[in-house]
C-alpha cells in the first residue's frame, strides 16, 4: 500500500511539473509578443538605452527604435528629433522625418504616409522611435536618429547632440528569434527527461510492490507449517486422552 501511494504521489508530481513547464514556455512566448507589439509608455519611468531591432518583414510594419537618456533626470530639457536614411548604394543621408513637439513632419516622398511618431509625446524627448508602415525592400539601408537636446541649466543653457544608427534589413519571411528557438528546444528536452524519469519511477515502484508481494507470500509460507504443527500436536493430545 505504501509503495502504491508513493507511485501515485510521483505521478501527481510529474503531471504538475509538465503543466508548469508548458505554462512557462507559453508565458515566454506571450512576453516576447508583448515586447514586440507594445507602444512606448508616456509615463516618466526609468530610462534604459536599448538597441533597435534590425530585421523587418516586407509588407508588415516595423518600429525603428532610438533612445537617448538624459544623464540627470531632474534637469528640464527640450529635444528635437530628426531621422535620416541612406540606401546601401548611396553615400549621402536624406532627411526623411522631423519631430518638434507637438508636430511631426514627413520630409521625403518615399515615406509619405508611412512614418508615424512612436516616441515620447513631450518636449523632453528621450525615446525617438518611429513606426514604418508597409515596409518594402527599398527600406533596407541605414537609418540615423539625431537628438538635438537643449538642457535648461544655470547660468546658461547647454546644447547636446546625440546620433544613433540602425542598419535595417528587409526580408521576405520572418526568421525565428534565438530566444524562441532555445525555449522550444528546452521544452522538448524537459519533456523527454520527465518521461524517462517517469519510466524509471514506474519501474522502481513496480519492483518495490513486487518485492513487498513476494515478502508477504514468504511470510504466509512460513506461517503455514507452524499452524500445521500446532494442529497436529492438538490432535495427538486428544488421541492420548
Amino acid at each position: 500500500m505504501r509503495g502504491l501511494l508513493s507511485c501515485l504521489a510521483v505521478l501527481s508530481l510529474f503531471a504538475a511539473l509538465t503543466v508548469v513547464s508548458s505554462c512557462d514556455v507559453t508565458r515566454v512566448g506571450v512576453a516576447l509578443v508583448r515586447i514586440k507589439t507594445r507602444r512606448v509608455c508616456p509615463c516618466r519611468g526609468g530610462c534604459a538605452e536599448v538597441d533597435s531591432l534590425t530585421e523587418a518583414v516586407a509588407g508588415d510594419g516595423f518600429l525603428l527604435g532610438c533612445i537617448s537618456c538624459k544623464r540627470r533626470e531632474e534637469v528640464s530639457a527640450r529635444t528635437i528629433v530628426d531621422w535620416h536614411f541612406k540606401p546601401p548604394a548611396e553615400d549621402q543621408f536624406t532627411h526623411i522625418f522631423h519631430y518638434d513637439h507637438p508636430t511631426s513632419d514627413i520630409l521625403h516622398p518615399d515615406f509619405s504616409e508611412r512614418l508615424e511618431w512612436r516616441g515620447t509625446p513631450d518636449v523632453d524627448v528621450q525615446v525617438g522611435a518611429v513606426f514604418i508602415k508597409r515596409v518594402s525592400f527599398n527600406d533596407s539601408g541605414t537609418f540615423r536618429c539625431t537628438f538635438h537636446r537643449t538642457l535648461f541649466l544655470l547660468p546658461e543653457n547647454q546644447q547636446v547632440t546625440v546620433e544613433k544608427e540602425v542598419e535595417l534589413t528587409v526580408v521576405a519571411e520572418a526568421n525565428r528569434e534565438l530566444t524562441s528557438v532555445i525555449a522550444e528546444i528546452m521544452m522538448y528536452v524537459l519533456i523527454v527527461f520527465l518521461q524517462l524519469w517517469l519510466i524509471a519511477v514506474l519501474v522502481y515502484c513496480y519492483r518495490k510492490i513486487w518485492d513487498e508481494h513476494e515478502a508477504r507470500q514468504a511470510r504466509k509460507g512460513l506461517k503455514a507449517p507452524t499452524s500445521l504443527l500446532e494442529t497436529k500436536d492438538t490432535c495427538d493430545g486428544v488421541q492420548l486422552e
